[in-house]
Parts: C-alpha cells; sequence; structure tokens
C-alpha cells in the first residue's frame, strides 16, 4: 500500500497566478472570505464599507452596509448626511417584524387546520350517537365524503392490526411447522 506524500500547507508567492482556472479559483475563494470578514467588521464595530472588486473577466463584484451607492455619495463629497444608526435599526426591526408577520400567518392557518379537525371528529361523534345501531352498520349513503374517507382509512388500519395480529397467533401457536422440524421424524415413511 503506498501513501500519499502530501506537502501540506505552504507559503505562496504573492506573484500573479498565471493559470485561468486557478485565478478564477482563488478570485472566488478570496473574494467570498474578504466580503464575509467586511461583514463582521460591519456588525462588531459598526463601520460603513464599500468594497467594489473587478475580476480579470471583467465582472464586477461589490459588497456595501448599509449601500453601496450611499458610501460612494458620500465618499464623493456630495453633501449626503451620515446615516442615522435609528435607520439600520429600523430595518433590523422591520425585518424582525416582518418574521414575526410570517409566523402568525402559519400560526392561524394551522389553528385554522386544527379546527377543521376538531369539526370533523366532533361530527362524525354526532353521526356514532344518533345511529340506533353500531357504527359499522349505520347506513354509508349518510355519510359525507370526509367522513367516508377517515372510515377508509380506519379500515385500513384495522385490516393491517388484523393481519398483523394472525401472523403473530400463526408463529406462536406453531413454531415447530417448518419442513425438518422437530415434530416429524427424519425417515418417515408415508
Amino acid at each position: 500500500m503506498t501513501r500519499r506524500i502530501s506537502k501540506g500547507h505552504q507559503r505562496v508567492d504573492m506573484v500573479k497566478i498565471k493559470n485561468a482556472r486557478n485565478l478564477g479559483v482563488t478570485f472566488s475563494k478570496r473574494r467570498v472570505g474578504l466580503f464575509k470578514k467586511a461583514c463582521e467588521l460591519c456588525t462588531l464595530c459598526g463601520a460603513e464599507i464599500a468594497i467594489v472588486l473587478f475580476s480579470s473577466d471583467g465582472k464586477v463584484f461589490s459588497f456595501g452596509h448599509l449601500s453601496v451607492d450611499t458610501l460612494v455619495e458620500r465618499f464623493l463629497g456630495r453633501n449626503l448626511p451620515p446615516p442615522n444608526n435609528d435607520v439600520h435599526n429600523q430595518q433590523i426591526v422591520a425585518h424582525r417584524e416582518a418574521g414575526i408577520r410570517e409566523l402568525n400567518t402559519k400560526l392561524m392557518n394551522l389553528e385554522g387546520v386544527l379546527q377543521m379537525e376538531k369539526n370533523s371528529r366532533e361530527s362524525l361523534r354526532e353521526i356514532w350517537k344518533r345511529a340506533d345501531v353500531v357504527w359499522w352498520e349505520s347506513p354509508i349513503e349518510e355519510l359525507s365524503l370526509f367522513q367516508l374517507q377517515h372510515l377508509k382509512k380506519a379500515l385500513e388500519i384495522l385490516k393491517q392490526k388484523v393481519e398483523k395480529e394472525a401472523q403473530m397467533v400463526n408463529n406462536n401457536a406453531f413454531p415447530f411447522q417448518t419442513l425438518g422440524s422437530a415434530w416429524t421424524t427424519p425417515n418417515c415413511a408415508r
């Protein structure tokens, strides 16, 4: 078995990469790292950062907190007032409130589904109470589609349980009924 010998973590010389594919990969990785560090700096220190990158292909990538345009206009001296931290806080609050509204909508939908299930349960109970006979002898024509679907599902589950129970009874009652079991003698003539 041959072992691969790696060169480990080596120092990279700071010269332009000549291979176009390696250049693109390195640019993408370094760009992501740079944007991540800028985001961390904004979050931790409250700094206002704008980064504009042009790749060797001519593509433009930018990062800005709060906005690249606002920061560039301020840098160029277009007399824009510095952004207010209240604006940043308002954006955070607005984002949080949007999440809360979305969760409230989901909660209301789930409560509606729960109420529908409770209503269907109550209607099934009423049908069973009104029936003079046991529920499986009541006329099927009186049941709604929803109630029939529940009845079908209940019967399928009951069928599975009966089959499982029957199989367990057969396995436990006659454990030696396999070919060549202890109940038969090996040289039994018929």
